[in-house]
């Protein structure tokens, strides 16, 4: 296929190039199966990690909501005590805590939490608590704040 170019001009030559032809669009499936099995495990990852914040949160609503009851609980040392109680028998089992008062029951609080101590201090003040009507010492509502943030749930089967 030969064709006269003599004496055309460069417009002339130009019209006669044909177009380049359009490629195929590119897929965006990958191409191999590594990639698909890297998807998969990508998305089972992101599956587990979701469900572990989820399942931890449910776990420890409790806590929430005993921060929350914490705060409205005007210092009061008996409102306190009783929330104390009923987070301890929400994280624990009811044998491990309902019997417990007095020094059984701080002590009980000092061993469940690392940074926490009720056995000196504002601590005492749980034992006499339901039996006062006075407004506790501050640092009561700080212990058991912490207390409530900090202690190691019981891990059941």
């Amino acid at each position: 296929m030969s064709v006269d170019v003599e004496g055309k001009s460069l417009v002339d030559l130009l019209d006669m190039l044909e177009p380049a032809p359009v490629p195929e669009p590119i897929s965006m499936i990958p191409q191999t199966w590594g990639w698909g099995v890297l998807a998969l495990i990508l998305a089972g990852l992101i599956i587990l990690g979701v469900y572990a914040f989820l399942r931890h949160r449910q776990l420890n609503a409790y806590r929430r909501e005993a921060l929350v009851e914490l705060a409205a609980s005007d210092n009061d040392a008996a409102k306190i005590a009783e929330i104390l109680r009923r987070t301890a028998l929400v994280a624990y089992p009811r044998r491990k805590v309902a019997a417990l008062h007095g020094k059984e029951w701080t002590n009980f609080l000092n061993q469940t939490s690392d940074n926490v101590t009720f056995t000196d201090g504002a601590g005492r003040q749980l034992v006499e608590a339901p039996y006062r009507d006075a407004k506790a010492d501050p640092d009561l509502e700080i212990l058991a704040r912490n207390w409530i943030r900090s202690h190691k749930r019981e891990r059941t089967a």
